[in-house]
């Protein structure tokens, strides 16, 4: 059975399944172990995490009489959250998707080339160009324009080795995305994508051996690593016509709105609207990608795991305009509908958010493959419906990004 504790009341013994935060928020490298030493008790009550899962089937139970919150009720309130956010109108009718993803492939090529660059300049000491990852932005926010879903969904699939460059690409279109869906002007959205582009350049100045550890950070390893934003925004700070909302962006996204971010502990209003955007965007790309010591979370789960986070992490109204600009089932996202077939969300439907396009290709009852079928679940004559999320890692498909990409 799990239960849903304050990290004030971990003990010696607990089995403890699941942070209630980010992995960012802790130097962890494993989110399920049994607690055998004190010094990981008190790393996490000084961390940013405030409570966590405990299995008691597998470890010490609270004492007597402690209120703790079930799975089924923070299901249920974490999903109800999801749909709230999830309730947009239509929008203008988007390129077909295929049409947009080859476009979107050349545009990451490029994008990926000009951060790598911009980092490589950096760690050489020099001033980063911005005017160039500005004209870079203006790419990018065409490609969201036409077909919101291709652009961001391909530049989830980065490899652990692409991620510190492909990362910085992946934000910046979503911050076009969320800046488009929060209804700001172009010039607004730009400089929303470009803080975007460059929030985690101060990486460029980590060691690449902290930066890439496949395994659990040394408290002194961490403390590195939350230097970056502020070396990020010396560097734009030295460098040559860096907009202020970069460098705001850049020094404030790992700040949190109940005041238990860094570098310096902003709460609420004290965080900047673009500093708000950057932490929803910057979070979400991260759990969604592999990484060196760890795989990314299914699109759809992600997002009903920072609904769970967002009354401490994140701004409500930020993070369910960011849902909107998704859908609640992004693409790539893993679905068991309710016929007891499986299928892999492809497209977002123009109609509603909670009812996306999926190629559908497993048969639960039969246990197999079968032929890959496009369905719309919009369409006035579907009889099929979401079920659940499924879990890709249950099922190992090979293939599953190859499905929704074909």
């Amino acid at each position: 059975m799990l239960k849903r504790i304050s990290v004030q009341q971990l003990q010696v013994g607990m089995h403890l399944k699941e942070f209630c935060g980010s992995w960012m928020d802790h130097p962890f490298w494993r989110n399920s172990f049994v607690i055998t030493d004190p010094k990981d008790i008190a790393s996490i009550q000084a961390s940013a995490i405030r409570e966590v899962w405990i299995d008691v089937s597998k470890g010490l139970d609270v004492k007597a009489g402690v209120q703790a919150v079930s799975q089924a009720e923070s299901d249920a309130e974490v999903d109800a959250e999801l749909h709230r956010a999830a309730q947009a109108e239509s929008k203008v009718e988007a390129a077909p998707m295929a049409v947009e993803l080859e476009r979107a492939k050349k545009i990451c090529a490029r994008s990926k080339e000009a951060v790598t660059s911009m980092f490589h300049e950096a760690r050489m000491g020099k001033s980063v160009d911005t005017e160039a990852a500005q004209q870079l932005v203006e790419e990018i926010s065409d490609s969201i324009t036409r077909n919101p879903g291709a652009f961001i969904s391909l530049a989830r699939l980065k490899t652990a080795d692409d991620y510190t460059y492909m990362h910085s690409v992946a934000v910046c279109a979503l911050m076009v995305a969320l800046a488009k869906q929060l209804g700001l002007d172009d010039e607004q959205t730009r400089h929303a994508g470009t803080a975007g582009l460059l929030h985690d350049l101060g990486k460029a100045l980590m060691p690449m051996d902290v930066l890439n550890k496949p395994g659990k950070l040394t408290d002194a390893e961490f403390a590195i690593i939350k230097k970056h934003p502020e070396e990020g925004h010396r560097m734009l700070l030295s460098g040559k016509n860096a907009p202020p909302v970069a460098l705001d962006v850049c020094l404030h996204h790992h700040e949190k709105i109940d005041g238990s971010g860094y570098p310096e502990g902003l709460a609420g209003d004290q965080i900047s609207l673009y500093a708000r955007m950057g932490a929803v965007c910057d979070v979400y790309d991260a759990i969604t990608s592999n990484r060196p010591y760890k795989a990314g979370w299914d699109p759809a789960e992600s997002l009903r795991k920072m609904a769970e986070w967002s009354k401490g992490h994140f701004d409500p109204s930020i993070f369910q305009a960011f849902v909107k600009s998704l859908g609640i089932y992004p693409t790539g996202s893993l679905l068991r509908l309710a016929s007891g077939k499986l299928g892999v969300v492809v497209e977002q439907s123009e109609k509603s958010l909670l009812t996306p396009k999926v190629k559908v290709f497993f048969s639960t009852q039969s246990n197999m493959r079968i032929v890959p079928v496009l369905v719309d679940l919009s369409a006035p004559d579907c009889k099929e419906k979401i079920a659940s999320r499924e879990d890709p890692e249950k099922w190992h498909f090979p293939d599953l990004d190859e499905l929704w990409l074909a």
